[in-house]
């Protein structure tokens, strides 16, 4: 039976997926969930519902998601959101979305645009530039999706994404957290993060062998007048490369040598005998400006 959803005055609810839906939309289509491209399907409503509301207000947004699948969280967006703009890499996926929220959601089927496109390699999207992101990120590429995304589209000001569990606690995670790291410096340059709740592994068709979390975003300014966001992320990524160095050793190959990097780190006011988990992004902009500032007296 379809587990409906209330739309908007006038519009009728929208049935959302259930177990049996996924499946059976999946034979129609020949589908077999493809791991290299982390297909995992949403097949509870009550999972949907809870995530829009998270996501929420969405009443009056333009709504970006990436990896739709079959439709699962898409038919949440529609009856939620003003517009959704749904990214989908399977042309054979994408190619069906439109028939099943039409058949699904009735008139709201209008607010849904659907690109078959790879979001890693998407400048922009069509219409109005989105304002909020709402998706279930593939776990084999959530963090370079989420990184593309909010440094393309600066138009979006918040977002919830769900990723693997163990990827949320490194996008959420402190300096000198046992898992903080890239991606925690390099979402931190476009947004704040924040765990917003977990979610179970048999919410999911295939059950992955994870569990997975819900990751609140909300876009910040980055640094004004110092490095570019290149500049920081070459420090942040030489810092990383080899977590048990000190970084006066790991900033050794960037600054030309141990003693170059020294003195980048003590003109940054940063101690030189840190490892790279134990600073944050502040200091990562101060390096990065340090090693600019360095090179312009150089040359």
């Amino acid at each position: 039976m379809p587990d409906p959803v209330p739309g908007p005055a006038g519009s009728g609810p929208v049935a959302l997926l259930g177990p049996a839906d996924v499946r059976a939309l999946a034979g129609r289509l020949g589908l077999r969930p493809a791991r290299r491209l982390g297909q995992n399907f949403v097949i509870d409503p009550g999972t949907i519902r809870r995530i829009v509301a998270l996501a929420g207000p969405l009443d009056g947004e333009a709504v970006l998601e990436v990896g739709p699948g079959l439709g699962s969280l898409t038919l949440g967006l529609v009856a939620a959101a003003r517009s959704v703009v749904a990214v989908e890499v399977d042309p054979v996926l994408a190619a069906a979305l439109p028939a099943t929220v039409a058949r699904r959601a009735g008139p709201l089927a209008g607010r849904l645009t659907v690109v078959n496109a790879d979001a890693l390699r998407l400048p922009a999207v069509p219409g109005e530039p989105p304002g909020v992101l709402v998706a279930n990120l593939p776990y084999n590429v959530a963090v370079p999706v989420l990184l593309r995304l909010l440094g393309a589209m600066p138009s979006l000001r918040r977002g919830l994404v769900m990723v693997q569990a163990e990827v949320a606690d490194r996008i959420c995670a402190p300096p000198g957290s046992r898992v903080y790291g890239v991606p925690s410096v390099k979402v931190a340059w476009h947004a704040s993060a924040r765990r917003a709740g977990a979610v179970s592994r048999t919410v999911f068709w295939p059950a992955p062998n994870v569990d997975s979390a819900l990751v609140e975003l909300t876009r910040r300014t980055p640094p004004r007048g110092g490095p570019g966001r290149e500049a920081v992320f070459a420090v942040v990524d030489a810092a990383f490369a080899q977590r048990r160095k000190t970084l006066r050793a790991a900033l050794a190959p960037l600054a030309g040598s141990a003693a170059a990097a020294e003195r980048l780190l003590r003109g940054a006011g940063v101690d030189p005998s840190l490892r790279g988990e134990a600073i944050g992004l502040e200091q990562y902009v101060r390096i990065a400006a340090a090693a600019s500032a360095a090179a312009m007296i150089e040359s």
